[in-house]
């Protein structure tokens, strides 16, 4: 789906705008604009993939780990590192439709927390996920502590390191996990001797939550496996695909050592995963353009085809910021279109023709585009209408701007 346009460049769909930058899906709750309103009776936007999410309740003042905020539907505001929901995979950003198989939609999500405390020690959640948080990224496929050997320093040996096996294939490891203040304090306590014994007064703690790893390992194409060659249990190494270093690990037990190697072994093969919004382009794209169900317009377009000079006519269908282009209204699939995520769109003169579509890009490092309707109102129809489907886009660190600013009030749970 991805492909630039290349000898005809009608042909495949541009997306450099969307592969650019985070944006967020809002779907038609936002204001529709010139949009006929029969073409915005859905109450639910599509972008919504349910999912269930089973959370085993953990100790403590909040034993499931997670914020929601008062909305509709509830939004989940924060997920605890290390907690319950976050080895569940619950994500920042998901809405809550369901708890405990009761759904909490239009209840005020005050009582859908009290459902929650109130249920079994596992909390399962009905959850949707926005098709502009893709791919559905899965939690991190392994993490915890491991000793490391170490081949250069003043102290050789073997090192305690936390370790985290994202789900890119890559691991990081520091030199501890996400840690709070007060642990932060009675870490400095302990090492007080230590930095008295050696005279120096910098300290510094390096964590998970820093997000400022000592260093990763690419997985790709790795060789791991058991080692015994150390005459030490439980030990088992990588050889990174590039590089001629050997990493030695050593986990705590048979059974953690199994877990770190079949995680490990999953990561060295190359796994590739399309955007959420990618698969859904790609669905419409293989119907007909009349089978694309709601669409935001669509009629007749010419686009500008510089490279030619000349004008080409398309069926065209708009749906949800994307413009498709089909040879004609009989045609069994879409020849290309364009992602218009961040586009301004207005009306300019060009040439000989008195009034044209520009689609003009957020940097001049993409692609301007120039399209043209049959006639000038024509023209402002598909102008309205295309500019209402761009802004069901939301450039992510907006949509974090808004949930900042919006209803203060939140349950921990």
């Amino acid at each position: 789906m991805d492909i630039a346009f290349q000898e005809n460049e009608d042909r495949g769909f541009y997306t450099e705008t969307f592969h650019s930058s985070a944006w967020i899906f809002q779907g038609d709750n936002v204001g529709s604009g010139g949009i006929r309103t029969s073409l915005t009776t859905r109450t639910c936007a599509v972008s919504i993939r349910e999912r269930t999410v089973k959370i085993s309740k953990g100790t403590g003042e909040y034993p499931w780990g997670f914020r929601i905020q008062f909305s509709k539907p509830i939004v989940v505001t924060e997920v605890d590192t290390n907690g319950a929901a976050e080895e569940a995979g619950l994500m920042v950003g998901d809405y809550v439709l369901a708890v405990n198989g009761i759904d909490v939609t239009s209840i005020p999500h005050s009582e859908a927390a009290d459902l929650a405390r109130q249920g079994p020690d596992v909390l399962t959640l009905t959850v949707g996920s926005d098709i502009a948080r893709g791919p559905n990224t899965p939690r991190p496929a392994c993490r915890g502590y491991l000793h490391k050997r170490t081949q250069s320093g003043l102290i050789k040996g073997w090192r305690k390191r936390w370790f985290v096996l994202t789900h890119d294939c890559c691991l990081y490891y520091y030199r501890h996990k996400r840690v709070s203040m007060i642990q932060v304090i009675k870490i400095k306590q302990s090492t007080k001797t230590f930095l008295c014994a050696f005279g120096t007064t910098s300290w510094s703690l390096q964590d998970e939550g820093k997000r400022q790893a000592l260093s990763a390992i690419k997985m790709e194409g790795a060789e791991v496996g058991p080692d015994t060659s150390l005459g030490k249990p439980f030990v088992f190494k990588c050889h990174p695909q590039s590089g001629f270093r050997v990493y030695f690990f050593c986990a705590t037990s048979n059974q953690e050592m199994k877990r770190w190697l079949e995680a490990m072994e999953k990561a060295t093969h190359t796994i590739t995963q399309n955007h959420v919004w990618v698969d859904v382009t790609k669905h419409n794209s293989n119907l007909p353009p009349l089978a694309v169900k709601n669409p935001d317009c669509l009629g007749l377009l010419h686009k500008m085809d510089k490279s030619k000079d000349s004008w080409v006519q398309h069926y065209c269908i708009l749906k949800d910021g994307c413009l498709y282009l089909y040879s004609g209204i009989r045609a069994t699939h879409a020849q290309g279109g364009i992602y218009l995520q961040g586009y301004m769109v207005r009306e300019q003169s060009y040439g000989a023709k008195n009034s044209i579509i520009e689609l003009k890009p957020p940097s001049d490092e993409f692609r301007t585009f120039y399209l043209c309707a049959e006639n000038a109102n024509e023209n402002k129809r598909w102008i309205i209408a295309i500019k209402a489907s761009i802004k069901k886009w939301l450039p992510l660190h907006q949509a974090l701007q808004h949930y900042m600013n919006g209803p203060p009030e939140e349950t921990r749970m």
